[in-house]
């Protein structure tokens, strides 16, 4: 029994504190703090996942903390004390589980590289026309950059009136910006076309927040929770009614959770995913670093039950499309192919799976 307390202590002295642990210390001392101390640990513990570098290589290279987004010389030296000497580690909460740093993502990747290559498009962005900041014509440059083929727009809609929400009016505005732009990138022989699409406010009774004749125009339908989202009962049924909403293709950040403040919904879901491989329709992996939703755990199942999945960025700013790096790690961690993955879908067949998954209103009731 001593011998193997000796052994751990020895090896807890000697392990490397990657940034998901660095986290996770910082997180728990924030618990244990008040005031403007506890505000920056937090602050500190969420930014650690958007870490380019992991801290134990630059505390290896000579080079200050400080370099880390977030960290001030009272947090470097908290953070120095713990590569020295590695403090007793514990699994982190629900809360915070199962969370993957862009280090570690980045690292994933660097062994497919094919992977990432083959991506064709992100399939969940926002702009100023919701509560985003950049316009479809940045949007796009921004895609272009990163050699996509496609890109979805999907501001929020009306029922969140906190991201000025489109009405169905506005988003025909819209869709008339997003026609220029294409007949812009078509005129410049620009391999790039931007989908008309919205990521619709759902009722937790499953019913989008515009008229189905508004949504039977659009490329692509995302529909996302955004309340009652700290229900501890089972909803289990809410998922089933999103899913068999007609209009919708994607089932967008499914579980609700972020680090660190929602734990999410609960759900029979493998119950869930069946469902939604049944009606040939996505669940999605929401790479914005804070949600990454759906977390692992739950995407190897959506994988076991032939589920399909769609990777989208939640990108508000343009430099947030670069968040795609978590969403393509955790495919891969879950085990997916390809060809399960709507994003590596060509322009021509994503339309096809869009088409065939949609039934449009008129006359008083839905047509395929």
């Amino acid at each position: 029994m001593v011998k193997t307390a000796k052994k751990a202590a020895s090896f807890r002295q000697t392990v490397l504190l990657d940034n998901s642990a660095i986290a996770e210390l910082l997180a728990g001392e924030a618990e244990q703090a008040n005031g403007q101390l506890r505000q920056a640990l937090r602050r500190a513990a969420r930014t650690a996942f958007l870490w380019e570098d992991e801290a134990y290589d630059l505390a290896a290279a000579g080079k200050s903390l400080t370099e880390l987004e977030g960290i001030g010389p009272f947090l470097e030296r908290r953070i120095q004390q713990w590569l020295e000497k590695t403090p007793p580690l514990v699994s982190p909460p629900e809360i915070r589980d199962d969370f993957l740093t862009l280090a570690r993502a980045r690292r994933i990747l660097l062994n497919h590289p094919n992977f990432a290559e083959a991506l064709q498009g992100d399939l969940h962005t926002h702009t100023c026309w919701s509560d985003g900041t950049g316009t479809v014509g940045e949007m796009a440059i921004a895609a272009k950059s990163r050699s996509y083929h496609y890109l979805a727009i999907t501001d929020h809609t009306k029922a969140l009136k906190i991201a000025h929400g489109l009405s169905e009016e506005r988003l025909l505005d819209q869709g008339k910006e997003v026609a220029s732009v294409n007949a812009v990138l078509a005129e410049k022989d620009v391999d790039l076309v931007i989908l008309r699409s919205a990521e619709v406010n759902l009722t937790p009774l499953g019913e989008a927040d515009l008229e189905p004749s508004a949504l039977c125009g659009l490329d692509l339908v995302i529909g996302s929770f955004h309340s009652a989202l700290r229900r501890t009962e089972d909803q289990t049924t809410r998922y089933l009614a999103a899913l068999r909403n007609p209009a919708i293709h994607i089932l967008g950040h499914p579980q609700g959770r972020i680090f660190n403040y929602r734990e999410g919904l609960r759900a029979d879901w493998a119950r869930v995913f069946a469902e939604a491989a049944r009606l040939d329709k996505a669940v999605e992996i929401d790479a914005y670093p804070d949600r990454q939703d759906l977390k692992l755990g739950l995407l190897r199942l959506a994988l076991k039950e032939g589920t399909r999945i769609s990777l989208g960025t939640d990108a508000h700013h343009t430099w947030q499309l670069a968040f795609m790096d978590f969403a393509l790690a955790a495919a891969l961690l879950a085990g997916f192919q390809k060809d399960r993955i709507v994003n590596f879908m060509s322009l021509q067949d994503l339309r096809s799976w869009s088409s065939k998954r949609r039934e449009c209103f008129s006359g008083g009731r839905y047509h395929r």
